[in-house]
């Protein structure tokens, strides 16, 4: 245990230079007393690390040191393996690069890990779009990536789902998410940071301005307080419904997490149906997701969506009379 935190402190240090006791110890999640009794044993050694105080001050290896203990465990050649996503890196532009970088690895691991790693790739595939939804069309995606990289502004054409719906709008792009089988950019324009579809821009020119994105900017963190941010307004009211264990399980198979959650909270009345209020989007779509259900749902308010089930199914049973 210690000597791999060992290892791992050694690494961090070649890899991203001087480094404070506390970063340290944020990135192997231990105490900074831990670190200091870790550097002291390094140093004992025979590793040629250093330390300064002071607000600039922090731990660090002589210059040119490098350490060649970078052997793999079993486990972490086999994560190596599975982190490779060759259907979103061609998309990006990097097919053969990783490709490439697969093979140098497989080389490099002795045969045991070598078989481990081939066999990871034989039996897990990833593909992230969702069942019977094509996966975006993004020919602009290696541009956007570059521009990303480069830190260079880039001025698109992008088609949006409100009037007017072509736009065109100069972005400074701080990087992409693959969510569900789409590409998004998260980007900056007129002073606001927004979220773009990259399956949706029309046409891009790369600019000659180079910025440079806040030093406290981090994607994931951002991405997260988006995606929950975007949950919050996605609810524009509520429906109060009876609803059968069959059409329960039959919502299970499309209908977001927070509608399975309001249903799954009710108690059966005594005829097995469950009364629940949950929330919906909006009267046109829980019109059009209440009617997948046929008669294993019934609503009971808001009095507008009832009658508009109610109208739905009387044009359905004249179709068929």
């Amino acid at each position: 245990m210690r000597a791999g935190r060992l290892l791992s402190l050694l690494l961090l240090l070649q890899n991203r230079g001087r480094m404070t006791a506390h970063e340290l110890a944020a990135e192997l999640e231990v105490s900074v007393r831990t670190v200091y009794r870790d550097v002291q044993a390094l140093s004992a050694a025979g590793i040629p690390l250093y330390g300064e105080a002071g607000h600039a001050g922090g731990y660090a290896l002589l210059d040119g040191y490098r350490t060649r203990l970078t052997g793999l465990t079993a486990d972490e050649a086999q994560t190596l393996f599975l982190a490779g996503l060759p259907g979103p890196a061609a998309e990006l532009g990097l097919g053969p690069v990783l490709a490439a970088a697969e093979l140098k690895l497989e080389a490099a691991l002795p045969a045991g890990l070598r078989d481990r790693g081939r066999r990871i790739r034989e039996c897990f595939h990833l593909d992230a779009p969702g069942w019977y939804r094509e996966a975006d069309e993004v020919p602009h995606l290696p541009a956007v990536a570059a521009a990303v990289w480069e830190r260079r502004a880039v001025r698109v054409r992008y088609r949006r789902w409100h009037a007017p719906q072509v736009v065109e709008r100069r972005l400074e792009p701080y990087g992409i998410v693959l969510k569900a089988g789409r590409w998004y950019t998260v980007a900056r324009t007129d002073d606001a940071l927004r979220t773009y579809r990259i399956g949706q821009i029309l046409t891009l020119d790369p600019l000659d301005e180079p910025f440079d994105p806040p030093a406290d900017f981090d994607l994931a963190r951002h991405w997260q307080a988006h995606s929950a941010s975007l949950q919050d307004r996605l609810w524009q009211g509520e429906a109060e419904i009876r609803i059968s264990p069959a059409g329960i399980a039959r919502l299970r198979d499309f209908a977001p997490q927070a509608v399975l959650d309001a249903v799954t909270r009710a108690e059966p009345e005594p005829d097995g149906h469950y009364r629940a209020t949950i929330p919906v989007e909006g009267l046109t779509h829980a019109e059009s997701e209440l009617l997948r259900l046929g008669p294993e749902v019934e609503v009971l308010a808001p009095a507008e969506l009832r009658d508009r089930i109610a109208a739905s199914t009387r044009a359905m049973a004249a179709l068929y009379a």
